[in-house]
């Protein structure tokens, strides 16, 4: 554990940011596993929870927990497979 005060701060901010990190980057692998479910199902509800996963991974990206051309793609796919299943 550090001494200095500034120190202490950062330690405090930091497992603050990670954890919050953590929550945004589990939200956003779920989001993609509902959706990948939602697929393999047939469900009519496949594209809505698309838009909430397209959602979740650019706002990943953009606290740059993932690459924005790792979210690109996931979403690439993603809307590859429900076009798809409507074709």
């Amino acid at each position: 554990m550090p001494n200095i005060k500034s120190a202490i701060k950062r330690v405090k901010t930091n497992e603050n940011a990670k954890a919050q990190n953590i929550q945004v980057k589990s939200s956003m692998r779920t989001a993609v596993k509902k959706t990948e479910a939602a697929i393999a199902n047939n469900d009519t509800v496949a594209s809505e929870t698309f838009v909430d996963a397209a959602s979740k991974l650019d706002k990943a990206a953009s606290k740059g927990l993932i690459h924005k051309n790792a979210a690109a793609r996931k979403k690439s796919r993603l809307a590859k497979k429900i076009n798809s299943l409507n074709a």
